[in-house]
This record gives C-alpha cells, structure tokens and sequence, in this order.
C-alpha cells in the first residue's frame, strides 16, 4: 500500500538534522512476549509505564526501540504477505513523544503498525516525527543503560533513507 504525501515540508530533511542526534540515551521496550500470543500486537501505553516502574522515567531525548523479535524470522519471503503483524499504537506513539519527548522511536518491522490506514505512521509524518524501521538484533541489547550511535545517510533533501544503529552497551553487558 502507497501512502500519499503525508510530510510537511516545514520539518528539516535528513541532510539538516543536527549532529547532537548522532549519540543518545538508548531504551528498549520488550514485547516479544506478548507477541509470542498475539502477533498482531502493538505496543501500548501500559507496557511503557509497565517499563518504567520497573527501569524509571523514559528520558527525554531519548531514541525507544520496541522489540518484538520480528527480525529473527527474516529473510522469510512470506513475512511480505503478512496483514497482521506487531507495531506501536497510536496512543503510545503519542504518549512517547508527547509526555515523554523521546527524538524517536524504531522498531523491527517495516511499518510502524497494521491498521488500515496505518495511523501511526501518518501521524509521525504529518508531525515531522522521525522513525527507524527493519531494526534487528534488540535481544543483544539491554533494556537501559545503553546508548545509541546514529550514523545518518545525508541525502541532500531527502526524508528518508538508510542508517546504521549501533548500541553502545556498558562495559558489564554480556
């Protein structure tokens, strides 16, 4: 499914994001679980507070991964076909940026959830909101207490593009 344009041309291109996105506070919010159950599930404003009892408040400017382990099927054609999958709802998408003022969010699938109209990730772009999408190897990476080195392609006036994520785990992390 194509989506229309849903961007504004008021928020900056990847070629004029500012270099202090390039290292940050990195959390991960684990779901595979849940989707183990269901795999139409989708991240809620319960697991991130669930998330938060146990590791405190989410810091501000913070990059939030959710895992869900979708990655470890890869490179499975038939994941293609697949109309039910894992994803982030609406509300804590909101609630991450909104009360939480995250940078961004990433997860492993390739769109941020599955309603028909793909909610989440209209609202993300109408808002200038950016997200990193196919994100893998979260089961290697600590809850909290990691940081994240963002090194963005700069395609000159581009919304999007390819990145390479490494977690940079503390010196006591197996």
């Amino acid at each position: 499914m194509c989506l229309p344009t849903l961007y504004s041309h008021d928020y900056p291109a990847i070629d004029e994001l500012p270099a202090t996105f390039a290292v940050r506070p990195l959390v991960v919010i684990p779901i595979q679980d849940q989707v183990a159950l269901d795999p139409n599930y989708h991240l809620s404003i319960k697991d991130i507070q669930d998330w938060e009892r146990k590791h405190g408040r989410i810091p501000p400017g913070s990059v939030v991964f959710v895992r869900s382990d979708w990655s470890k099927a890869w490179p499975n054609p038939e994941l293609a076909t697949r109309t039910k999958f894992p994803g982030v709802k609406l509300e804590a998408l909101q609630f991450l940026h909104l009360q939480r003022q995250i940078l961004f969010h990433g997860h492993e699938l390739l769109d941020t959830d599955s309603t028909p109209t793909y909610e989440g990730e209209a609202w993300l772009l109408k808002n200038g909101y950016t997200q990193a999408e196919g994100v893998a190897n979260l089961d290697q990476v600590p809850e909290t207490g990691a940081l994240i080195s963002i090194g963005y392609a700069k395609f000159k006036g581009s919304l999007g593009g390819y990145a390479p994520y490494i977690a940079i785990c503390p010196s006591d992390w197996k």
